[in-house]
């Protein structure tokens, strides 16, 4: 019944998406059959840290990542801030807690070549899903969009006439992004090939597969993955890479941080200047070649 309250304030109140609503849920289902196993314990509304602190010790024995132990938490303490709101409990046995120390990784976006090698392998396209491919990465190039955002957009979302894009982003925000005429061209092509599918399924969606239903986030993600694979030795190839791209080469360009902000959809700054490392190292490169001093 708490779990449920809780899934309930999430969605409506929160604004969480239900896949985020469903992660949550997710790790406290995982700590309430910790607790049935190693406690004899079936409630929620009396836990002490020291038993959530046996279950973190638990999950860094089995190898889990301290980032992936530290989302577990996260869920955990929001539903206990949840349960201190609704007057269920008097205190949060995660009040005090530290999280595990996480190393920052660097991610390293695609370089401008590479990404115009995929797309002039993909100008060649001219079936149905080789255009919708090259729509895919030239919408998360071009607009740094995330890969779940991609997935849910509605035909309704797109305003050739304008050149915008709206985008529904984290709890629910709107977002109007602008569109890149090239891109608009091949949105106009990709939905000529997507009104000739033989049945359409899912005809609000705008990314189709050929069976004519919504694409999945596992697809795409496989659809930029193979793509770039055959261009970039980068270790990682996915769709967040070429959000980072977006970001990182627009700020390259001396684009204003806050603009940025705003096209990637963050609430924050802070979340936005995890991109600017990449800035800062073009900016050295130009100090150095172009200060006077730089050369003695």
């Amino acid at each position: 019944m708490l779990l449920q309250s809780f899934s309930d304030y999430l969605l409506l109140e929160k604004k969480y998406s239900k896949l985020t609503v469903k992660a949550y849920r997710k790790d406290l289902e995982d700590f309430t059959q910790y607790l049935k196993e190693h406690f004899n314990q079936t409630t929620l509304t009396d836990v002490n840290y020291s038993q959530i602190r046996s279950w973190i010790v638990l999950l860094v024995d089995n190898g889990l990542s301290n980032r992936s132990i530290n989302r577990k938490v996260s869920s955990l303490n929001s539903f206990y801030k949840f349960l201190l709101k609704v007057g269920e409990v008097d205190l949060n046995p995660l009040a005090r807690h530290k999280a595990l120390k996480v190393s920052k990784k660097l991610q390293i976006p695609f370089s401008e070549n590479e990404i115009n090698q995929v797309l002039d392998a993909l100008d060649a396209q001219t079936d149905f899903e080789g255009i919708r491919n090259k729509l895919i990465v030239e919408l998360f190039y071009s607009t740094g969009i995330r890969r779940i955002e991609l997935v849910e957009l509605k035909l309704s979302n797109v305003d050739v006439c304008n050149k915008t894009l709206k985008v529904l982003g984290k709890r629910n925000k709107e977002r109007f992004v602008p569109l890149l005429q090239s891109v608009v061209k091949t949105i106009e092509t990709y939905i000529l090939l997507r009104n000739e599918l033989e049945e359409i399924t899912d005809k609000n969606h705008l990314f189709l597969t050929q069976k004519g239903v919504k694409i999945y986030e596992t697809l795409v993600y496989r659809i930029i993955n193979d793509y770039f694979s055959q261009a970039s030795s980068k270790v990682k190839k996915s769709p967040h890479i070429l959000r980072h791209s977006f970001a990182t080469h627009l700020l390259n360009q001396g684009a204003n941080i806050n603009a940025v902000k705003e096209l990637l959809g963050h609430s924050s700054l802070a979340a936005t200047q995890v991109y600017t490392h990449n800035s800062i190292a073009e900016l050295k490169k130009v100090h150095v070649n172009a200060h006077p001093r730089s050369k003695k």
